[in-house]
């Protein structure tokens, strides 16, 4: 038995998972949701118009025995059986306590030395001597002074020794001997010549070409039979159907049109232009320059120069300087520290820290307990499958964009669209007046019926009109 299918598209939007799936099951390839057949349009006569349309899918309603409860089984489970007794336990296992008893000391005191007794050395051996920096020892050493075998209390003082000069005369070059230059210049005498300024030469000149305006009709499109979109009621059911294409005879195209044509071409014409002269005032020369050299003597100067004898110098000594010494105020003295020594007092161990252990004895208790008799069991008995013989529809040919042939703009009237409106009545599916004004009642209608009498969606098609007894 064959059916036909009304669905909308979102519907079979939802159908088509399991259908793929089935097919998949029996090995088959799954059918498209939609062949697309308007990629050429058909072969039409001028006035005729079509539209794209929605050629409903094709199901076949077959039976099929499905399972629809698999072969299982029961578990019953009968449960333990227990009896109660007593039973002793330790609460509480036997264990040592600890006590720690402290140790105790005894206070002691003792002298220490916190500071050896030895030598150092101070700027000065009285009570404002300050400790001798690194800087002024190390001077001291370099000039002279033993500080590892010095005697406790020995002082040293530094003493400045200033350079020693002397002056003598020196003849020094202040200005060496040079050469004086001096240039006789050229002499000229001055003159006219005549001088070509512009050499002669010819002039090309250009002459325009002349045209005349003249008109001509030419033909720009010939005539020819196109395709063009029909103004009409349309029922979209998606954005693919509604198109109306209408095959419509178009006229040729002529067009008057302005045109300049050549009279005489253009030309060039060759004139001569002569040479240009000039007197210029011209110098020429009569004697080159010439140099004349003079030699200038070099020149000298006496100067005084003073000259170091000796630099000046430090020295330190323990007594009174020598040689015009100036005694600059460093002094480095080496001076007995003597130790020092402090009371310190501390505890010592008078009895050591001692641990007394005690033994605590185990401690028990009755307590109830389950003992098990018999131990649960388990009970299985086998359930048969279940299954169920349901109908299903199978897609044998798959929905289709065609084009078909529909009345609009061209070839509608008022008349036609009142048989069109009273046979929709008559089959039940139109409710509104009969005006002859195709609007969205009647278009509503005309989808209706085409979806009730499985015929193509997607304008008021000749099937139609055909089927309503309207042609």
């Amino acid at each position: 038995m064959l059916i036909r299918s009304f669905a909308s598209v979102a519907v079979l939007a939802l159908v088509l998972p399991a259908s793929q799936a089935m097919a998949a099951s029996h090995g088959k390839e799954a059918m498209p949701d939609r062949i697309d057949a308007t990629g050429v349009l058909p072969n039409a006569q001028p006035g005729e118009c079509y539209a794209k349309v929605i050629v409903p899918a094709v199901f076949e309603s077959v039976t099929e025995t499905v399972l629809v409860k698999p072969v299982s089984e029961t578990v019953s489970v009968i449960p333990a059986v227990f009896d109660t007794a007593e039973k002793s336990v330790i609460e509480k296992e036997a264990f040592t306590t600890i006590k720690v008893v402290p140790a105790k000391f005894r206070e002691e005191v003792e002298e220490v030395e916190i500071s050896k007794a030895g030598t150092t050395w101070v700027t000065d051996l009285g009570n404002k001597g300050i400790p001798a920096s690194p800087a002024l020892l190390a001077g001291a050493k370099t000039n002279g002074v033993d500080l590892s075998g010095a005697a406790v209390g020995a002082c040293y003082k530094e003493y400045y020794i200033p350079a020693k000069f002397e002056e003598t005369s020196k003849e020094v070059l202040v200005k060496e001997e040079s050469e004086e230059i001096k240039v006789a210049p050229a002499q000229f005498e001055e003159t006219e010549e005549t001088v070509v300024v512009k050499q002669a030469s010819q002039k090309k000149i250009y002459i325009p070409a002349e045209y005349e305006t003249i008109e001509e009709r030419i033909e720009v499109e010939a005539a020819k039979a196109v395709w063009k979109k029909g103004d009409g009621p349309i029922t979209k059911i998606d954005n693919s159907t509604g198109e109306i294409m209408c095959l419509v005879q178009v006229p040729a195209v002529y067009k008057t049109i302005t045109k300049k044509v050549l009279k005489s071409a253009a030309k060039i014409d060759l004139v001569e232009i002569p040479e240009e002269t000039r007197a210029v005032k011209v110098s020429k020369l009569v004697s080159d320059a010439t140099i004349d050299k003079v030699k200038i003597p070099a020149e000298y100067k006496t100067v005084t120069l003073t000259n170091k004898v000796s630099d000046a110098s430090f020295t330190w000594t323990a007594g009174t300087a020598s040689d015009g010494g100036t005694y600059t105020g460093n002094q480095v003295c080496l001076k007995e520290v003597p130790a020092k020594y402090a009371q310190v007092k501390k505890l010592v161990v008078d009895t050591p820290a001692e641990i007394e252990e005690d033994v605590m004895s185990p401690v028990a208790k009755l307590i109830k307990v389950s003992n098990v008799i018999t131990p649960a069991k388990e009970e299985r008995k086998l359930v048969q499958a279940e299954y169920k013989t349901i109908e299903k529809s199978t897609k044998i040919a798959a929905e289709r964009l065609e084009w078909r042939p529909i009345l609009c703009r061209t070839n509608m009237g008022p008349d036609i669209n009142k048989r069109i409106q009273q046979a929709l009545k008559d089959a039940g599916v139109y409710t509104g007046p009969i005006d002859g004004a195709v609007g969205k009642g009647t278009m509503s209608a005309v989808e209706r019926y085409q979806q009730e009498n499985g015929m193509a969606t997607g304008g008021i098609t000749i099937d139609m009109l055909e089927k309503l007894g309207v042609m």
